[in-house]
């Protein structure tokens, strides 16, 4: 008998085929154990295909990477999690340290470029150009204050803006809040003659300052007297004698105490009002000194009225510089910076000078105009002049008729070699005094009926009062601040 080998077909399990439910019912189309034939398929389509949901069914694929992450996670040892949250840790102190760096960068360089500023500011080099920002306000923006019965005669303002003291030939002395524009304390003028029991100037005050801390304030008048008083509440505290003729410029020293007095009597006086103590005389003008100015360097600048000169006074050295260049009387002077200055004169000019030049560096004649029958013209003479310090920006006043009386605003050209006119603003009356804010948003001027010096006219129409002018600037222009953004 021969034999033979068979081989059998190895069976798959049934819980390995899919899509077929072995434990379940039965359903149309599946056969008996006992051999009947399976009923033909359908097409397959994703609508109809069966997907099996036991729980022996096929897992889904995990992501490789998911796969290695979750397996890296799991088998993290203790050590390797401390070494990496301490690199964590390390990562977060260096972000914290790089923005602390970059903060101390920004911060060095503001400091570098105020250091750098200042630095300028003493040389007298520091220059801001504002004078292109600035556009002329509307009437109903001009304020007037009014208090003073006679033509006001000189002005400050105080370091913070917040305050505007004023003075006039009624002898009166008024502080200003400049928000509101209310009177906060009055000192009253005396009549002449009760110099022994009036607390007061009984006499036209000429001139006036302010120290840069806002502690004190000097006033001088034609009785030769220079008054100190406490700022913040004007209470008299010293009185000054000395001069031999009528006190017509005071300043202090920016910074310090020091205070130089201008007289009449061709002498600058310095004196220290701390100590309530007179220091010396200088000597050197050939006429009335009409104007004084200082900053914070130990030297003052005069205008020489009709020796037609302007000086620079070094107190230190005891040495002056002599300048010559207005054909008229200089009536008023006001610094710019430690190194240029500005001034007016009864010819009608305007003057721009540098201490380091003998001759001005640009003069404008006629700066606001003439007056009188054809044939006969005369300029009108220029009361006061003021300067924004450290910026391109001067104002010069007029004294003249009252339909012509105007403020006019300058722009300086660079390195202040050249005048060129901005815009003007009509002020009726003779503009005696002009003071420009510290932040440069406002313009004061002291206007009276009559020139603060004498009596050579009088406008009947002018008002004896304070002009508080707005310095509008431009709105900025929508494309230059995308360039700039």
């Amino acid at each position: 008998m021969s034999s033979s080998f068979f081989i059998k077909k190895k069976e798959t399990p049934a819980f390995m085929k899919r899509g077929k439910n072995t434990t379940g019912p039965k359903r149309k189309g599946d056969v008996d154990s006992v051999g009947k034939s399976k009923a033909p398929a359908k097409k397959s389509s994703k609508h109809n295909e069966e997907i099996s949901s036991d729980s022996e069914a096929e897992s889904p694929v995990v992501p490789r990477k998911r796969q290695a992450k979750e397996e890296t996670d799991y088998d993290e040892t203790p050590q390797e999690k401390k070494l990496r949250l301490a690199k964590l840790y390390l990562d977060q102190l260096k972000e914290e340290e790089e923005k602390k760096a970059e903060d101390e960068s920004f911060e060095t360089d503001l400091i570098a470029g105020r250091l750098q500023e200042e630095v300028l500011e003493q040389k007298g080099m520091l220059q801001r150009l504002l004078a292109k920002e600035l556009i002329p306000p509307d009437a109903s923006e001009i304020r007037l204050l009014r208090g003073h019965k006679l033509p006001i005669t000189c002005l400050v303002i105080s370091s913070d803006d917040k305050f505007i003291f004023s003075a006039a030939k009624d002898c009166f002395i008024i502080k200003w809040d400049v928000a509101s524009g209310k009177k906060l304390h009055t000192v009253p003028g005396g009549r002449k003659g009760t110099e022994d029991r009036h607390v007061g100037h009984t006499a036209h005050i000429l001139c006036m300052a302010i120290s840069s801390d806002g502690k004190y304030l000097a006033t001088g008048d034609m009785n030769n007297l220079i008054m100190i008083w406490e700022a913040e509440t004007c209470k008299h505290l010293y009185k000054f004698t000395g001069h031999k003729g009528p006190v017509s410029g005071l300043s202090f020293r920016k910074g310090t105490h020091d205070l130089y007095s201008a007289s009449h009597d061709r002498s600058i006086k310095v004196w220290n009002v701390d100590e309530n103590a007179y220091v010396e005389t200088l000597f050197g003008h050939q006429d009335a000194i009409t104007g004084l100015d200082s900053l914070s360097r130990e030297r003052c600048v005069t205008a020489g009225g009709r020796d037609r000169s302007v000086r620079v006074w070094k107190i230190a050295e005891e040495s002056q510089l002599v300048f010559h260049g207005h054909e008229g009387s200089i009536d008023c002077i006001q610094l710019i910076n430690e190194e240029h200055m500005i001034t007016g004169a009864d010819d009608g000019s305007v003057s721009l000078w540098s201490v380091n030049k003998k001759k001005p560096l640009s003069t404008v004649k006629q700066a606001h105009g003439c007056h009188g029958d054809a044939g006969l013209e005369q300029p009108h003479w220029v009361a006061s002049v003021a300067a924004l310090q450290n910026s391109d920006t001067v104002a010069s006043g007029a004294s003249g008729c009252s339909h012509n009386s105007q403020v006019q605003l300058w722009k300086c050209g660079q390195n202040y070699r050249g005048l060129e006119p901005l815009f003007s603003i009509p002020v009726p009356g003779f503009i005696n005094s002009l003071k420009f804010s510290s932040s440069g948003q406002f313009l004061v001027a002291g206007v009276g009926q009559e020139h603060r010096l004498g009596r050579w006219w009088r406008i009947k129409e002018a008002k004896n009062g304070i002009y508080v002018i707005p310095l509008k600037r431009k709105p900025p222009n929508p494309e230059e601040a995308k360039i700039n953004e």
